[in-house]
């Protein structure tokens, strides 16, 4: 079974120098993802000097393992965000992600990129295994909203392919993001701007503003942390972490294969299961593909992680019969107390964008969009709305108390408790395990070479015990969703160091 993304196994990447020496440019971004590119592409656009860096290969941790459903269709049902915010709030969250769209269209006209772009629908339903009866009248009311807020929406007894009463959504799409991004990418170099991988930033200073890497710094006047779980920057320690504490970090999992030309409709499905359950069907010349997704579950708190993948696999043979998978992978998604992302300064002169849910293309598209206009000091319609210092709505405070329970749950649990000392000796190849040597714990693994790497398993966040993910080679952090490469490197924050080393030579007996 191939682990890779579909992504990133059929679409081949532009490789960038890791920076090499200092330099003066308008704006720093972090993160080379789809926000992080879509940003740097708008603001050379606009005549600035961009320096665009990235920690590992461009294209982004979370991007290149994304399903790529371009929807104005949130997570949170439009009905939950009329009720909790009003009509107006609602209908202007989703066209934020109409406006999106849009803009990833215009970039695509502009650019004359070729990346399997459609417009297709999409249909919202009940789930397989539910009561559809019961939610036939809740979908009815959904289509009638979203009709009076000014989005085409149809409800049907039977959605195609599933045959289960739903919503059909016209003017959705649907792209690949890495030939997306790919396209972007080559325009930014260039008329003093920059991309740069295997670029890691170190310490960011105020004054002046700049960013340091290894022995270099780039200096800016404006900084945009497009990091997905933005960085600690030039925000205070306490404000940091009290706003990382409000982004709930989720493990989604895909799995992907060829199917029969014509054997379901193009288009985009999710269901009202949760979690949901996410499927994009894709035409090409001999085949057409069925791209499959759901089974979230809060980062490295599950106990098997291969059985998300059978969970799906099991599902989507109810509909597909002759599915066999031929790809899997997980990426994350980001959630916020009142399902709303925050996009905005958390100090001054620094941008973030992050918790974008299932809505990471357009989301993230729209974070860019939002960040140019602050550089530049344009209004911006979406600005208060996400705006990173808004005061949670009082069910918003009541999830933000129930994800963040399992913080001192972990931690304790993962900490108490002795246990005799092991050696690494019976540790398999490709493999890790959290180890009890010499009277300490430790993060060890053995590569597919047989060669060992020794780890703290402390998170470097705040300081949870990081558990092994025997399905995706990384170490998961229970308590808020941090991942590490199986040497110990960071994929995914909130942590920004990696884990600590450990020389083998002293504890691998």
């Amino acid at each position: 079974m191939d682990t890779t993304s579909f992504w990133s196994d059929t679409t081949p990447l532009q490789r960038f120098k890791k920076l090499d020496q200092d330099y003066h440019v308008d704006v720093v971004i972090i993160g080379a993802g789809i926000t992080g590119v879509t940003a740097a592409y708008l603001l050379k656009k606009a005549g600035c000097k961009v320096a665009l860096i990235e920690r590992g290969r461009c294209g982004g941790f979370d991007t290149t393992n994304t399903t790529a459903h371009l929807t104005c269709v949130t997570d949170t049902r439009l009905s939950a965000l009329a009720a909790k915010f009003g009509n107006p709030t609602a209908k202007a969250t989703w066209e934020g992600g109409r406006a999106a769209i849009d803009q990833i269209v215009k970039n695509i006209h502009a650019e004359k990129i070729s990346c399997d772009f459609t417009w297709v629908p999409g249909y919202y339903h009940a789930p397989l295994n539910g009561d559809a009866a019961k939610e036939r009248r809740s979908l009815e009311a959904e289509a009638k909203l979203a009709n009076d807020l000014g989005f085409a929406a149809e409800f049907l007894d039977s959605v195609p392919l599933v045959n289960q009463p739903g919503v059909k959504f016209l003017h959705q799409a649907k792209f690949n993001p890495l030939a997306y991004v790919a396209a972007l990418l080559r325009t930014i170099p260039g008329n003093g701007s920059h991309v740069f991988e295997k670029t890691e930033a170190g310490k960011i200073s105020d004054r002046p503003l700049s960013v340091t890497v290894g022995k270099h710094q780039i200096h800016c006047s404006y900084l945009f942390l497009a990091t997905h779980t933005p960085l600690m920057g030039n925000t205070d320690p306490v404000s940091a972490l009290l706003f990382q504490s409000k982004l709930f970090l989720y493990t989604s999992y895909a799995i992907s294969t060829r199917i029969r030309p014509g054997s379901a409709p193009e288009a985009s499905f999710w269901d009202t299961a949760e979690p949901y359950h996410y499927l994009r069907i894709d035409r090409h010349r001999d085949f057409d593909e069925a791209i499959f997704g759901g089974e979230d579950n809060k980062t490295g708190q599950i106990k098997n992680p291969a059985q998300p993948y059978r969970n799906l696999e099991k599902t989507l043979k109810k509909i597909l019969p002759t599915f066999q998978a031929d790809h899997q992978w997980s990426g994350q998604v980001v959630e916020t107390p009142d399902g709303l992302p925050y996009m905005g300064e958390t100090a001054p002169r620094q941008f973030v964008a992050t918790g974008f849910g299932g809505n990471g293309m357009t989301f993230g598209t729209l974070g860019a969009m939002m960040a140019v206009d602050a550089f530049l000091k344009r209004k911006n319609p979406w600005a208060e709305l996400f705006d990173v210092h808004r005061k949670p709505f009082h069910g918003g405070t009541g999830k933000y108390l129930r994800e963040n329970k399992d913080y001192p749950y972990y931690l304790l649990r993962n900490w108490l408790g002795g246990a005799r000392d092991q050696s690494v000796k019976s540790l398999k190849r490709n493999s890790g395990k959290v180890l009890h040597l010499q009277g300490r714990k430790v993060a060890a693994y053995r590569d597919p070479q047989g060669k060992l790497s020794l780890c703290s398993p402390v998170c470097t966040h705040l300081q949870c015990i990081v558990k092994w993910n025997d399905t995706e080679k990384t170490w998961d952090c229970p308590c808020h969703g941090s991942r590490f490469a199986a040497t110990g490197e960071v994929l995914a924050g909130p942590a920004e160091k990696p884990l600590e080393k450990i020389d083998t030579k002293e504890l691998a007996k």
